[in-house]
């Protein structure tokens, strides 16, 4: 017993010094094609802004709207500010969060596998009825499948990803995640701006072509083993060895695989994952669970990507604004996520989101006082204005994707004991698609009431989540998945929390 003093929530001993083994074909393999379902995400989040200003989409489902925006008065705050609109992209999302509930059970009981697979279906359906929606009904309908599918798909992969990772090279394999899902995003503006040409269908060809995504994550669901960790705790305790000594490439797994046994057999003495994980030995996580990517959202990210085709129209783009904009800040965006799987593993998470955290406040409140002394109601930056907005806006893309983008979704899928494990991460995307929802719904009235101190209101979060990060996250880096507990131990503010007898 590590310490002499207590016993650990998942194993009884340090064993991270003689975990063996190394990076295979095999595992980089499957890690890739697991990511592969982030795309699905980050295809929805750039395909819904798009098609929802296309004129033929409005004009057939929402004629209200398209009236609105031909004979409203441009207001460079409000003039895209509508409530009906608004829900019809953040539905998505609660569909989203009530499923990542449903997907734990799935997730815990049957394995990652069928979650990935479910989510993958799902989405499929989504995808079809939606580009050939004839009316609301339907169209709200594909909505609502597409949410199973990326509740689902966000529940199942990053667990998938930090159990079949080595240690040290866990967060840049996690990663892989964002990265599709950046990747998505870009992939999803340049699809809308060639579909946006096409009259009166181009929005059905988009929102069909989210099927792609969604193939490829249901293919690779079916063809990609499960973790040796579920599936010890499932009870093939053999199968799980053949697997981990494929994947870390040697038979030297006995450490590792006691590591998975311990947690296992806890894991399944525990029947109500969802009530356990209100323990207080269990604070730690939970805590992380919920702020980790609260404030991945309250970073205002979605209030940069969505100011900036009017940005780029000051500066003279005129109609190929949307395609200038959404290439630039999307393509810095999948490309900054790579600075973070080069350093991750070296620097250390910390670093990352403390860095990046300050960036991000020095560049939101540039932009607003650029903002608020130099762009106002009708009026237009000038060209040198423009371009300083422009770079700040990247700017801040940039520190973004290396910090709170790729690691709000990497620390909490690293840190929850396995009996906790799916209830935890079922926690972590309810509140991430929550938050996103209340964003969707609300942002585009707060800029219009706001105006330009929206930016200073997303500073003021990043400050408080940076100054989380200093005192209350300890460093992930380095540290087996299966013995993250020894971990909150040390910590300065958790050692006083957690309670000596671990039962309670």
């Amino acid at each position: 017993m590590a310490g002499g003093t207590f016993t650990t929530s998942n194993v009884d001993n340090e064993r991270a010094e003689l975990y063996k083994g190394r990076v295979t074909p095999y595992v980089i393999i499957a890690c890739i094609v697991a990511a592969t379902g982030g795309s699905l995400f980050g295809y929805d989040v750039g395909i819904s802004g798009g098609v929802t200003s296309m004129d033929d989409f409005l004009k057939e489902f929402f004629p209200a709207v398209y009236i609105q925006k031909q004979h409203a008065h441009e207001n460079n705050y409000c003039k895209y500010d509508n409530q009906g609109l608004a829900a019809f992209t953040s539905s998505l999302y609660i569909a989203g969060l009530v499923a990542s509930l449903f997907a734990s059970t799935i997730t815990r009981t049957y394995g990652r596998r069928a979650s990935i697979i479910i989510g993958g279906i799902s989405f499929l359906i989504g995808s079809a009825v939606n580009a050939s929606a004839i009316n609301l009904s339907m169209l709200i309908f594909g909505r609502i499948m597409l949410g199973i599918g990326i509740g689902f798909g966000n529940q199942a992969i990053p667990l998938y990803l930090s159990e079949m990772a080595p240690t040290h090279l866990r967060g840049g394999l996690n990663m892989m995640f964002q990265v599709a899902t950046t990747f998505g995003i870009f992939i999803a503006n340049m699809v809308n701006f060639g579909t946006q040409r096409i009259k009166p269908w181009g929005w059905r060809l988009s929102l069909g072509l989210a099927a792609i995504p969604a193939l490829l994550m249901t293919i690779g669901g079916i063809f990609l083993p499960d973790t040796p960790n579920s599936l010890i705790q499932r009870g093939s305790q053999e199968k799980g060895r053949k697997l981990l000594e494929k994947i870390r490439g040697t038979s030297d797994v006995d450490a590792e695989l006691e590591d998975m046994v311990e947690a296992s057999e806890l894991a399944n003495s525990i029947k109500h994952p969802f009530r356990n994980i209100l323990k207080r030995k269990y604070r730690p996580e939970l805590v992380m669970a919920i702020v980790m990517p609260t404030s991945q959202i309250l970073t205002g990210i979605n209030a940069i990507l969505f100011y900036a085709p009017v940005l780029f129209q000051s500066m003279g783009f005129g109609g190929d604004a949307s395609l200038y904009s959404s290439a630039l800040t999307g393509g810095v965006l999948a490309c900054s996520t790579f600075i973070s799987i080069a350093t991750v593993d070296k620097l250390g998470r910390r670093i990352l989101l403390i860095s990046g955290g300050i960036q991000m406040i020095i560049c939101q409140v540039i932009v607003a006082i650029i903002l608020g002394v130099k762009f106002g109601d009708n009026q237009e930056l000038s060209k040198g204005y423009s371009i300083l907005v422009v770079v700040v806006v990247c700017l801040f893309v940039v520190a973004f994707g290396w910090s709170w983008g790729p690691l709000g979704w990497t620390i909490p899928s690293e840190i929850f004991p396995l009996e906790i494990r799916s209830a935890g991460q079922s926690i972590t995307v309810f509140v991430n698609l929550f938050f996103t929802f209340i964003i969707a719904q609300v942002f585009l009235a707060l800029l219009c009431s706001f105006k330009f101190g929206i930016f200073l209101f997303f500073a003021g979060w990043i400050t408080l989540m940076t100054i989380f990060v200093i005192l209350f996250l300890p460093e992930t880096k380095g540290i087996p998945i299966e013995e993250m507990t020894f971990m909150w131990r040390k910590h300065w503010f958790w050692k006083l929390i957690l309670p000596e007898n671990t039962s309670q």
